[in-house]
């Protein structure tokens, strides 16, 4: 058992099945780990809110649904209710540094933000 706090766990969970590739394809698995006022900076500079991204999800193709290997998780919690975590990802050769934040509500620990970064090599 690790010795991590409880809060900053939940969150890692969290996002580790956001990385999922069969939560990513439900639309109700992905909706009940998004905050309602979710909104998304991603790799590709669009912005996503929480309506746009479940549907992207939904409908992305069996390659862009492959697995997304994440590395060098770490989190903090900035307040009782809010978890930032960091961390980078490769998925389809592409790598990214992320940052999310993830607040608490009275239905668990709920992504609230979440932007992307692309880097090379």
């Amino acid at each position: 058992m690790t010795d991590r706090d409880p809060a900053v766990e939940a969150a890692v969970q969290g996002e580790l099945r956001l990385l999922d590739p069969e939560v990513r394809a439900s639309p109700e698995l992905v909706g009940a780990l998004l905050h309602p006022e979710f909104h998304e900076f991603g790799a590709s500079g669009r912005h996503w809110d929480r309506v746009s991204i479940i549907a992207a999800l939904a409908g992305a193709s069996d390659q862009e649904a492959g697995p997304i290997a994440a590395s060098g998780m770490k989190g903090v919690r900035l307040a009782p209710d809010v978890v930032h975590l960091t961390f980078d990802t490769e998925h389809n050769g592409g790598r990214a540094h992320r940052s999310s934040l993830w607040r608490r509500t009275p239905s668990g620990w709920l992504l609230y933000f979440h932007q992307a970064t692309p880097f090379a090599g």
